[in-house]
C-alpha cells in the first residue's frame, strides 16, 4: 500500500483565464453571415466576435 497520495496543483479554473462569458441577441441574418464567415476562416463563432469586437471598439465614435 502507498505510503502518500500524490495530487497535483490545479490549473487556472475556466474564468479565470481574463474571458467572461456573455449571451448576445442577433438577428437571424447577422448569424447566418457568422456562421458562414466561420467555415470560410476555420474559425469558431467566438473566436470571431472577439476579433471582431476588437477591430470595431477602436473605431467607434460616439455622437453627442
Amino acid at each position: 500500500m502507498a505510503n502518500e497520495i500524490r495530487i497535483k496543483k490545479k490549473t487556472a479554473r475556466r474564468g479565470d483565464d481574463g474571458y467572461k462569458v456573455v449571451s448576445v441577441r442577433m438577428k437571424d441574418e447577422l448569424l447566418e453571415q457568422l456562421d458562414k464567415l466561420s467555415v470560410k476562416t476555420n474559425r469558431s463563432r467566438n473566436e470571431l466576435i472577439n476579433i471582431l469586437l476588437d477591430a470595431a471598439i477602436d473605431i467607434v465614435k460616439v455622437e453627442e
